[in-house]
């Protein structure tokens, strides 16, 4: 560390007020409490620790908010000491110079940084000594003297995070917390507060606020880079958790959104092509029923691990929902995509799975779709690359079809199957009069079955690939609580192909809200009027259906 560079600075800084000072008939009180506040702070976060003891015992003695007029013969007694603790540095140093930029940064050179972070501190000697101490670890760092410049910054500049010292010159570094405290926390940026005063008062209003840490000037500057470090390491697990399938360490559907919405905007805007594959795991209800959930669990694993292990850094796995996955392939046509799924196929088809008395292998089908003026919407292109997928499941499954025009052309008709779990007789009988002889205005062919309990419902063969389903889910029935058949819905079936209504007689807002976490698309409160029901599900028949 450049310690030596900052102990001139200090000192030349200590000699340019005092003269600065001298010019002026008084200075005011709250202005030396100031100067000996910075001073303490910098002067014992580079070493200079008599100076630091120094300013400590002088900073008590002027009040931090008193406009009193001090006259030279007053305040000089106070600061000329000063002079003496630098015995080895040059009495003058008119030409040193700080080569660092302290109140200016070059935005384009540091966009290459992601680890960006804003100091709000007017002590310009403090500042320029973390400035060049963190950009030596390689975190871009910008500056701001003041509250007003430190709020263009964070809105602008969009740091990674913040240091913010408490006492500021036109605001305190409280309001400056309180102003982007939420914003922060929506972008998970840790924010740092810094003081010279670091009383317990100030620093439980500090966490009660919103700050995450709080470092006491002087500190040891080796203490802040590891602080730093850490958050910054923090910061990335919370990001990660937010995209990230916990069960496969795929992303998840947020961020397959998010990525779709990019590429979309990248192709309308510089033509940048990027191919769409759907995927699905052939008969992955059967290795559920036969082996287990956990064995079940331990497929998907192992289909990620192969398919993280077979495309491109540029890649991008999402688990879609279920078994089925989506893979974003950018800068890739369509029969380029078939190319690397082939090779994805080849090394997952030849892993064996084993039991205590069995082995069994898994195979997959998928879709392919490429992005063009015609598909330019998320909905059109899974739409498209579904499709495919399931003229690869209708031809037989373990096979990759690439999307075409003939196939919307020779769509065939669309089966919507409403399904009703209740154990209500009597609700079940309206229920499958009213929509048996239903027609949607989308033309689909209804099918209504009815089940009088979970358990009979899954261990039936309802589901059949290729088709939809509408669910109504009583939230309270004997042996399996409606919760528990949601929760295996959701786990073990395609998100896209079903929507799953809940029917409760609880009025609970706590059931309702966990029933919507757990999957469910929507919530009926018994007893309920029959027409609000149709309109509910014709709702959910034109989402379902397109």
């Amino acid at each position: 560390m450049k310690t030596e560079k900052y102990k001139q600075l200090i000192h030349q800084r200590i000699l340019q007020t005092i003269e600065d000072w001298s010019g002026q008939e008084t200075v005011e009180e709250q202005e030396i409490h100031r100067f000996f506040h910075n001073l303490k702070g910098t002067s014992g976060t580079i070493g200079l620790l008599e100076v630091e003891k120094f300013s400590e015992a002088k900073e008590l003695l002027f009040s931090e908010k008193s406009s009193k007029e001090l006259p030279r013969e007053e305040w000089s007694q106070h600061l000329l000491p000063l002079t003496v603790l630098f015995p080895h540095v040059p009495e003058r140093l008119v030409g040193v110079e700080d080569t660092s930029p302290v109140c200016s940064t070059t935005f384009e050179d540091q966009s290459i940084y992601r680890d960006r972070v804003l100091v709000i501190d007017d002590d310009v000697d403090f500042v320029t000594y973390v400035k060049e101490v963190l950009e030596q670890q390689n975190y871009p760092v910008s500056i701001a003297l003041n509250a007003e410049r430190g709020l263009k910054l964070f809105y602008e500049w969009k740091p990674s995070l913040i240091l913010l010292d408490i006492v500021l010159p036109d605001k305190s570094g409280m309001y400056v917390l309180n102003q982007i405290v939420d914003k922060a926390r929506q972008e998970h940026i840790p924010i740092i507060m810094i003081s010279g005063n670091f009383s317990v008062a100030n620093q439980i209003h500090a966490y009660r606020s919103g700050a995450m840490d709080f470092l006491a000037k002087p500190f040891d500057i080796e203490l802040l880079t590891a602080l730093i470090d850490n958050r910054f390491a923090m910061k990335k697990d919370w990001e990660r958790s937010i995209i990230i399938d916990e069960l496969t360490g795929a992303y998840n559907r947020k961020h397959f959104n998010q990525m779709m919405r990019h590429h979309i905007e990248s192709f309308k805007r510089e033509r940048q092509i990027f191919t769409l594959v759907m995927l699905d795991l052939d008969y992955f209800k059967q290795v559920n029923d036969n082996y287990g959930h956990i064995k079940g669990d331990e497929v998907l694993q192992a289909f990620v691990a192969t398919a993280q292990a077979a495309i491109r850094p540029q890649d991008i796995l999402c688990r879609y929902g279920g078994e089925e996955f989506a893979l974003i392939l950018p800068s890739t046509d369509a029969l380029q995509g078939a190319l690397l799924v082939k090779q994805l196929r080849k090394k997952f088809n030849a892993i064996k799975f084993e039991t205590n008395d069995d082995c069994f292998q898994v195979t997959f089908s998928s879709g392919i779709t490429e992005i063009s003026n015609a598909n330019s919407h998320t909905e059109s292109l899974v739409e498209e690359a579904d499709q495919a997928l399931y003229c690869g499941k209708r031809g037989g499954r373990n096979q990759t079809v690439v999307y075409s025009d003939e196939m919307n052309e020779a769509k065939i008709d669309t089966f919507l199957n409403v399904i009703i779990v209740d154990d209500d007789a009597l609700i079940r009988e309206i229920v499958i009069n009213r929509f048996s002889s239903w027609k949607p205005a989308n033309h689909a062919k209804v099918q209504a079955f009815e089940y009088a309990d979970g358990m009979s419902f899954l261990n039936s063969d309802w589901y059949k690939e290729g088709e939809k389903y509408i669910i109504l889910l009583d939230g309270s029935m004997p042996d399996l609580d409606g919760l528990e058949v949601l929760t295996r819905l959701r786990e073990s079936y395609p998100e896209q192909q079903l929507l799953i209504v809940m029917l409760t007689a609880r009025n609970n807002k706590a059931d309702i809200v966990q029933a919507l976490q757990i999957g469910a698309d929507d919530y009926v409160v018994k007893p309920f009027h029959m027409q609000e029901l149709v309109l509910r599900i014709e709702r959910l028949a034109s989402r379902i259906l397109g």
